[in-house]
């Protein structure tokens, strides 16, 4: 596999990248093809085996090959016409054929026009392909071994799964709860809802405008009274939030501070302090939403509002819908101390019964302890920066285009002023191809943003396709607006 490896500006893992993708874009190497193991190549391109190991990582990541422990590495597509490197992707680029597609109908009227796959690009959905199945397997053989027992399992969760949950907060999170206050749930939005039902029918909640869809229809449906307040580039205002409050008393506010969903704001550690200090004196509940706080892109992550929690005011969600799958529909809460609020959450859960059946606990309790979530985690961090980058290659320079959200996460957030409006800028990308949801969907029901934006998510999709996908965004958002009769 003899190949000139480029110019020497160009790092030495760089350019083995490179030579494989080139390879794999003129049609030398095809779909399913075996590459050379990375100790054969590292000697055959004069390099360090450990660049070689990097250069396939990176090609993982971007979809073209497939790397499994312990198996030779192979082609994962077969690509064509590949835009001219050091040049942006044409916006000319057709519909995609390949890649990431899930069959569709059609979004429109029948027309030649109207592509029969889209590039899925509707936000919510991790890259859950790269999790090891050899790891995965192991952790469902572990859970199998495991002897059945007899009775009903603890409404609070598997001991084991709580104590692991409680070490990975104190390593990510900056606080290291007592495995007696980890509560496991059904997701984030059961959590929601069993906060809601502890607070009582009819209890007023806050919550941030634009947001999380699925947790305000949680809340609501456990008999919330919920209150939008706005956001500024800090995340929610509190200034908005103390005139709620005092037009008439909340007992709660769910926020999203380390990464704001949808807008992707963080919440500066002065505010942070702030919003405890008013909660602690006004009796109010904090539910922090920490959905996405392991994948940081840019900049030093802020400690959660639980870790600078001195006063019991906050009750801390996570789930491993972004962390794995959202198919595990597995979550947990953080109870906030030893408070009236924390007993009233625990016995609610106490009455609702467990949440998750004990075999999907044990399996996640062993994926935590043997090592493979960070492991996941450290994989899928490289792929979700790449496609980061990407993103903001292809949109954060195109002249009319404001992207946002970009600090984490597995989202962003594309805003325009002239152009489509919002309703046929997300029609006119499904018939192209491409599924986005639309930022005006995020607002609370009666509400409306002063400007117009899609929200797209970046995890599951290869970087092949989400090339192509960026290509057709850029083109239709910057194009002329369709006539109108």
């Amino acid at each position: 596999m003899t190949e000139p490896v480029g110019a020497t500006s160009r790092t030495k893992t760089a350019r083995v990248a490179d030579t494989v993708r080139s390879m794999i874009h003129d049609g030398r190497l095809r779909e399913g093809d075996a590459l050379p193991s990375t100790r054969a190549l590292a000697a055959e391109l004069g390099v360090a085996r450990g660049t070689v190991v990097t250069a396939f990582e990176q090609l993982d990541g971007e979809g073209y090959i497939t790397v499994r422990h312990g198996a030779a590495a192979r082609v994962a597509a077969t690509l064509a016409d590949p835009p001219a490197r050091g040049r942006r992707a044409s916006p000319r680029v057709q519909a995609p054929q390949v890649g990431a597609a899930q069959p569709v109908g059609p979004a429109g009227p029948a027309s030649a026009a109207v592509v029969e796959s889209v590039i899925d690009l509707v936000p919510g959905v991790p890259a859950v392909s790269a999790i090891s199945g050899r790891d995965w397997r192991a952790a469902w053989r572990h859970a199998a071994s495991l002897p059945l027992g007899d009775g009903y399992p603890d409404s609070l969760g598997d001991v084991g799964l709580r104590a692991e949950i409680a070490k990975q907060l104190a390593f990510s999170r900056g606080f290291a709860p007592a495995t007696e206050r980890v509560v496991i749930s059904a997701g984030t939005s059961e959590a929601m809802s069993l906060v809601a039902e502890a607070l009582g029918s009819g209890a007023r909640v806050a919550v941030e405008n634009p947001g999380y869809r699925s947790g305000r229809r949680a809340l609501a449906s456990a008999g919330a009274r919920l209150i939008p307040i706005g956001l500024d580039e800090g995340g929610l205002r509190l200034d908005e939030l103390r005139i709620a409050h005092n037009a008439e008393p909340l007992a709660a506010v769910a926020v999203t501070p380390s990464h704001q969903y949808p807008m992707g704001a963080v919440m500066p550690i002065s505010r942070r302090r702030e919003l405890l200090e008013w909660a602690a004196a006004n009796g109010v509940l904090l539910i922090e939403d920490d959905y996405d706080s392991e994948f940081r892109h840019h900049g030093a992550p802020l400690p959660a509002l639980a870790a600078i929690d001195v006063s019991g005011s906050v009750v801390h969600i996570g789930s491993f819908s972004k962390v794995l799958n959202p198919q595990l529909r597995t979550g947990y809460l953080v109870l906030p101390g030893d408070t009236t609020a924390a007993a009233t959450l625990s016995a609610a859960r106490v009455a609702r019964g467990a949440a998750v059946a004990t075999p999907v606990q044990h399996a996640l309790a062993w994926f935590m302890s043997s090592g493979a979530l960070r492991r996941h985690l450290a994989r899928v961090r490289r792929d979700y920066s790449h496609k980061r980058s990407m993103l903001t290659d292809a949109l954060a320079d195109t002249a009319g285009l404001r992207v946002s959200a970009l600090s984490g996460g597995l989202h962003a957030v594309v805003e325009w002023e002239r152009g489509p409006d919002e309703a046929s800028a997300v029609s006119r990308l499904r018939h192209r191809g491409v599924a986005v949801a639309a930022l005006g969907d995020y607002v609370v029901d009666g509400s409306r943003l002063d400007t117009r934006g899609i929200v797209l998510g970046y995890g599951p999709v290869s970087a092949t396709a989400l090339a192509r996908a960026l290509a057709i965004i850029a083109a239709e958002l910057t194009g002329p607006a369709p006539r109108t009769e």
